[in-house]
């Protein structure tokens, strides 16, 4: 099964990213202030937010626009972390949603697929 995934670029209230991954017919959700990690030693703020419906795929506005889309595949999951990779449009990245106390940490994996 082809799981789908969208990062939206918001503009307001703050200017931030919002990662969305297609999972059991919805559209699991993080909001991550300072876009996703392009090093794997800078970590990023990810903040887990209510689910999407699937219509936000392609949903934009006058403060939200697409800067990804595509697929993405599971590579391992626990409570604690989710390893996957985002087959994008222009790229094909691999990351970790890592569990903190309170929020989630978003890691850009050494190990990076080949493109």
């Amino acid at each position: 099964m082809t799981l789908r995934f969208v990062l939206h670029d918001h503009r307001k209230p703050q200017p931030h990213f919002d990662l969305r991954l297609e999972q059991d017919g919805v559209l699991r959700s993080w909001a991550i202030p300072r876009g996703l990690p392009d090093n794997p030693t800078d970590n990023r703020l990810a903040i887990a937010v209510p689910d999407h419906a699937m219509d936000h795929l392609t949903y934009t506005d006058a403060d939200k626009f697409i800067a990804d889309t595509g697929t993405w595949e599971e590579h391992d999951r626990n409570v604690k972390r989710l390893l996957f990779t985002l087959h994008g449009q222009d790229q094909s990245r691999r990351y970790a949603l890592i569990r903190t106390d309170r929020d989630w940490l978003l890691h850009l994996t050494k190990e990076q697929p080949l493109d």
